[in-house]
């Protein structure tokens, strides 16, 4: 993934915490993009279960624990 994708996709997200950029899609699910390493990628519905995901457990854990932490601040409670 180029600079340029990885910029867009910080800009257009609807919360960036430690990183990991949180955006969340028409159908109420969110996009977390681990942005130092765009490999690792999940999506959790909107209740914070994993949906699929790309990430090792320890970093699925994490993040689903930033988003059920914060979801409020992104409108998703």
């Amino acid at each position: 993934m180029s600079e340029l994708q990885l910029k867009e996709i910080a800009d257009n997200a609807d919360m960036i915490i430690a990183n990991y950029s949180f955006t969340v899609m028409e159908n109420g699910d969110i996009k977390i993009l681990y942005l130092s390493n765009p490999d690792q990628a999940c999506v959790l519905n909107k209740d914070g279960d994993m949906i699929m995901s790309s990430m090792d457990d320890g970093r699925l854990a994490l993040v689903q624990a930033y988003y059920l932490k914060n979801k409020d601040l992104i409108g998703n409670d």
